[in-house]
């Protein structure tokens, strides 16, 4: 092992220039792997956690997730059953006894469980109606599931408990009805009740679409509101462990009966786009090490070429076509551990680099540091790959070295 290193190492510092540029493929291609990859996976960690922070973890509503059997589907299992005009039930919607409901889901552990009653109300202020969400809420208990109380720029939601007959609006809202702190606003849900409510909180999310629709009051006045007394028609849930919404909403839909729904199956489509965006980002940078390993291939292939009375002669002297195959192999290990140890350090050093980058959209007043992730794996990967594409390119021209006849190449020398 020892004369195979010896003999690997002479062979690269005999030629030293295409030895330091195969080197140096490596090593931006390892850099160059770290720092996409840091941006790609910081970038979507920051999605997943924004999408985790805004929205519930899980969510319970008021609804089966299947209809519920027909009596001639259940009589006739097997049968042929045609079922025409076939009109639902109607019936008060909301979750049948929420508050026992709400007991079994905050004994689960982990969890934390805050019920709303959901409705849709038109909102009239100085002539203007608009048409909003109205969210009835017990603040005690919202702000344990939901971030809303970082983007309030006047109030709180504890406003709502000192003023019951509050409301808490967007500023999207309040500036399209050129509405202040204080205004009353006149509220009339689609049961024909009205009512006047006092405008006690503004909130700013920067999402237009939540800003411009979204209200807040009490979940008793929701209840009088939308004349639904002691009602609630969502459970808004969130978990220590994020990672386990889909198990926990399993289990709640298994006991309460009602559908259960976690943060991954809501957002399939964008967990579904962050993988084939990963799928092609490591590709991407994948081929920058593939392209980088033909380097080493060439060095060893013309080594293999220039020593072929070298090889020729250590074959006579005993040396088996392993023997030879693992001289080059050992060369094209150098170069991938040299090149994945300089191509490491380089490519941190352009992460941290990136991570000072600083940029400001339009319309967001606070500067935003490009997202970089810095997980021991990648720089696991990245040398792995590295190693592998360098054995790869070493073995192939070794394999051709190992293969030499030592009489063809003496007997022609002579």
């Amino acid at each position: 092992m020892k004369l195979a290193l010896s003999i690997a190492l002479s062979h690269l510092l005999s030629r030293r220039r295409q030895t330091v540029v195969s080197l140096l493929g490596i090593v931006l291609g390892v850099a160059f792997f770290l720092a996409v990859s840091a941006m790609m996976k910081g970038s979507e960690d920051d999605f997943i956690h924004r999408l985790i922070d805004n929205s519930p973890h899980v969510t319970v509503y008021d609804e089966y997730r299947n209809p519920h059997a027909q009596p001639a589907e259940q009589l006739a299992e097997n049968g042929a059953v045609e079922i025409k005009g076939v009109k639902p039930r109607t019936e008060v919607r909301g979750i049948r006894q929420y508050k026992q409901k709400m007991a079994f889901i905050a004994g689960l552990p982990g969890v934390r469980v805050a019920p709303v009653l959901v409705g849709q109300g038109i909102l009239s202020f100085a002539g203007k109606d608009i048409g909003a969400s109205v969210t009835g809420a017990v603040p005690d208990l919202m702000k344990n599931v939901s971030t809303i109380d970082q983007y309030f720029v006047n109030g709180t939601l504890d406003s709502l408990s000192a003023n019951p007959g509050g409301i808490v609006i967007g500023t999207g809202l309040a500036e399209k009805f050129r509405a202040k702190m204080g205004n009353n606003l006149t509220v009339t849900s689609p049961a024909g009740v009205v009512r006047t409510m006092k405008i006690v909180g503004l909130f700013r999310t920067g999402n237009a679409m939540y800003d411009d629709a979204q209200t807040f009051i009490l979940l008793s006045r929701a209840q009088s509101l939308f004349d639904r007394p002691n009602a609630a028609n969502r459970f808004i849930i969130k978990l220590d462990d994020p990672a386990q919404a889909t198990a926990v909403a399993r289990t709640i839909e298994g006991n309460v009966g009602y559908k259960s729904q976690s943060w991954q199956e809501a957002s399939q489509d964008i967990m579904s786009l962050l993988k084939i965006r990963n799928t092609i980002m490591y590709s991407v940078v994948g081929a920058i090490l593939v392209v980088a390993s033909f380097g080493i291939y060439n060095v060893i292939s013309t080594v293999v070429l220039e020593k072929t009375r070298d090889i020729a002669i250590l074959k006579s002297m005993g040396f088996h076509a392993r023997d030879i195959r693992l001289i080059f192999v050992i060369e094209g290990a150098i170069l991938g551990v040299l090149g994945s140890i300089a191509g490491t350090g380089l490519g941190l050093l352009f992460m941290a680099g990136l991570e000072q980058i600083t940029f400001k959209t339009p319309f967001n007043t606070e500067q935003t540091h490009l997202p970089i992730y810095w997980g021991w794996e990648q720089m696991v990967l990245a040398a792995g790959f590295a190693m592998a594409s360098a054995l790869l390119a070493a073995y192939l021209p070794a394999r051709k070295g190992g293969r030499v006849q030592p009489v063809d190449i003496l007997r022609g020398a002579a």
